[in-house]
């Protein structure tokens, strides 16, 4: 007697688990893997890093500078359209070379942080936590490899900019595809949060986690530096929102801005030192 061939187990059906109708069990996925895979390296406490993807090291920005320079001055006739382009590319340079500073201090910032937290009668308590990707996200976990640390990525996968970069500990390289479980997973583990300058996606991280601490729905301490006050007072005004009452003047007392490596290690280390550190 014939048999029909035995159908997949509703577990291994990927074109069920990849449809509409199994989303729910996806973004359990995505809560139940990083768990297991976080209390299997008992991480329980991290610094996270949100900044651009797009922001170079100093050196690669003022190379960049420089040979837009050079090209430029091998263009002998000015009235060009090659030479108005170039000049074009030079501009972006330069506002590229602005802000690559911020790469080099978020690497400082979190090697400094790695080597604090080794130090301390656990070890490695706070682990540098980023986006997983390029730019301010790649400077966090470099500066915390270059100290023999452990450091986080929680990657997400993006048609452009999104890959993992290579500093981050590889057995803590995290993809997900549903924003709002990556947000989770930043705001479950965090004891604080530094903000380097960026766009849409870092405000979009700024803003829902000021939200959580503004209305109380993250309860534990967690000092938010926003680093760069000359970039970000030009980005957002959170003064005016505070003087046409959309926000308390309480509120503004949640951010603490630095501009300098020394004074954001200080901060975090006498913040997280009186909140969490049990000697």
């Amino acid at each position: 007697m014939e048999h029909l061939k035995k159908a997949p187990k509703a577990y291994r059906n990927t074109k069920f688990l990849n449809s509409p109708a199994a989303r729910t069990v996806r973004i359990l996925t995505e809560y139940l893997e990083p768990f297991d895979r976080l209390n299997k390296y008992n991480i329980k406490d991290t610094i996270v890093f949100f900044g651009s993807a797009r922001i170079i090291p100093l050196s690669q920005a003022k190379k960049n500078v420089s040979d837009m320079k050079k090209k430029l001055k091998s263009i002998t006739n000015k009235d060009s359209k090659d030479y108005a382009e170039n000049q074009k590319l030079l501009t972006y340079a330069e506002k590229e070379l602005e802000v690559a500073r911020y790469y080099d201090d978020t690497e400082e910032l979190a090697y400094r942080l790695t080597n604090w937290s080794k130090s301390l009668r656990k070890g490695n308590k706070f682990v540098i936590c980023s986006g997983g990707g390029p730019g301010i996200m790649e400077a966090a976990n470099k500066g915390a490899h270059r100290a023999k640390g452990f450091s986080l990525g929680f990657n997400i996968s993006l048609p452009f900019e999104q890959f993992p970069n290579k500093y981050i500990s590889p057995n803590l390289n995290f993809e997900f595809h549903y924003f709002f479980m990556r947000k989770f997973w930043f705001a479950y583990l965090a004891k604080a949060l530094v903000v380097m300058p960026g766009g849409f996606g870092t405000l979009d991280e700024l803003m829902e986690l000021l939200t959580l601490v503004q209305t109380e729905k993250l309860m534990k301490k967690m000092p938010i530096l926003m680093y760069g006050k000359k970039f970000w007072d030009k980005v957002i005004n959170l003064e005016a929102m505070a003087e046409y009452r959309v926000i308390s003047q309480n509120d503004l007392k949640l951010i603490k801005f630095v501009d300098t490596v020394d004074e954001a290690f200080d901060y975090l280390k006498k913040e997280l030192g009186k909140s969490y550190v049990r000697n």
